[in-house]
């Protein structure tokens, strides 16, 4: 059973994310999404250092959702779609991985991809 408190957490995380993402413009629902998935392998990597052998499941399955969500949402007008299909689906198909025997090394490669896909969205914007 988890604390209360982390409980409380994650209700005001999903809030949050629910207010922000009904109060986007649909261009910034990528970055957003981006954000999020980052945030999550930061708290994976983090929970994995503190205690090593242990595998982040909420965390890491949170991260693979938000991925899985923008593969499937990649627009087909979009010049790059295969491009960007493919390489969340690679970085799906890691994060899945990572929800059987976690690697801190994966993590932190998805996550540096990842955070190198938001900061070209946000210097096209």
């Amino acid at each position: 059973m988890k604390p209360l408190g982390q409980d409380a957490a994650s209700a005001y995380r999903r809030v949050e994310l629910d207010a922000r993402i009904e109060a986007t413009a649909n261009e910034d629902l990528t970055r957003i999404c981006l954000e999020e998935a980052i945030g999550s392998l930061g708290v994976a990597v983090k929970s994995i250092e503190a205690r090593p052998g242990t595998i982040p499941h909420d965390a890491v399955g949170r991260a693979h959702s938000i991925v899985l969500w923008l593969a499937r949402g990649v627009s087909p007008d979009n010049p790059l779609s295969g491009a960007l299909t493919q390489f969340y689906g690679g970085i799906a198909a890691t994060l899945s991985r990572n929800l059987v025997k976690a690697s801190l090394l994966e993590l932190v490669r998805a996550r540096n991809d990842l955070n190198d896909v938001l900061k070209a969205a946000r210097e096209a914007a």
